[in-house]
């Protein structure tokens, strides 16, 4: 009752690009399926499940080329800094939420955890509620967005290569400095990247440079957890607890290289103006709201 009524946009004369939507919701969910489908089925079967992915995301791309009305505007990925904070919230994502499943799996299944002894280990992680609104919009506004985010990328580098080669019996304390780190992480990349991603943009596609953020937080967090699962199954060879640590510690690369990655890319915007742009404390407190519901 607080949201003021607004006219659907099919009464307003403009077109809904259902062909770009349908090709673009297809080729993320065949990508992803591809991935997934590496461990469990053949190489054919996958490849081309991925090649699917790829053949409707050309058809995509090809739709909103030609579109009078698209639902992605080409032209907006012409700015550099949209795309690297697309790519590195994409990222981010497929290691943030990879590396915790992998977490989860190893503290329950071969350690042998309860639901609330795990939940209670990685409520840790959960510090960026409070650092978000606190911490980073004074860091973003001594140092920049970009400094911000690469600092908070190469945090979750540290995050992910401590925990490597995590042991059978570690010992919570030994765990801790990995989740404390990967909770600093998302408090300083989270909300910069939402800013950066939207700077610049004309205001009547603010809404449009807002979707495709999220698009690619969640694709990432999709693509991720597909990544790991792969990764890890394939190189389980039985269910002996060796064999599973074995394959944890091969799928935990997964999130260790896409947060290098992303931190590289990350790394070409401190050149940029606009990735140095500060923001104000209501603003990345507003954007963390978003995260913390999408988790």
């Amino acid at each position: 009752m607080f949201v003021p009524r607004s006219v659907r946009p099919d009464r307003l004369g403009k077109r809904i690009d259902v062909g770009g939507a349908l090709t673009v919701t297809a080729a993320l969910v065949l990508i992803v399926l591809g991935v997934e489908r590496a461990a469990h089925t053949g190489a054919a079967v996958s490849v081309g499940t991925l090649l699917a992915g790829l053949a409707f995301l050309v058809a995509f791309l090809v739709i909103e080329r030609r579109s009078a009305e698209p639902l992605v505007r080409l032209g907006i990925l012409r700015g550099g800094s949209l795309v690297r904070a697309n790519l590195s919230a994409m990222l981010f994502a497929a290691g943030f939420f990879g590396f915790q499943f992998l977490v989860v799996l190893y503290l329950q299944d071969l350690r042998g955890w309860s639901t609330l002894e795990t939940s209670f280990a990685m409520l840790v992680i959960g510090i960026d509620a409070i650092l978000s609104p606190t911490l980073t919009p004074r860091l973003v506004d001594r140092f920049g967005n970009a400094r911000v985010i690469l600092g908070g990328l190469l945090l979750a580098v540290l995050a992910y290569g401590l925990f490597l080669r995590v042991g059978a019996d570690w010992s919570y304390a030994t765990m801790f400095p990995s989740l404390i780190a990967l909770g600093l992480a998302f408090s300083l990349a989270y909300g910069p990247l939402t800013i950066v991603a939207t700077e610049g943009i004309a205001e009547e596609e603010q809404g449009l440079a807002g979707g495709l953020l999220y698009t690619a937080f969640q694709f990432g967090a999709a693509l991720g957890l597909s990544a790991v699962t792969a990764v890890s199954v394939a190189a389980t060879d039985t269910q002996t607890p060796e064999a599973l640590l074995d394959g944890y510690r091969t799928g935990l690369l997964v999130p260790f290289a896409a947060a290098v990655i992303a931190a590289v890319i990350s790394a070409f915007g401190l050149r940029s103006r606009q990735g140095g742009a500060a923001s104000t404390p209501a603003d990345t407190t507003a954007e963390h709201t978003g995260a913390t519901v999408s988790r």
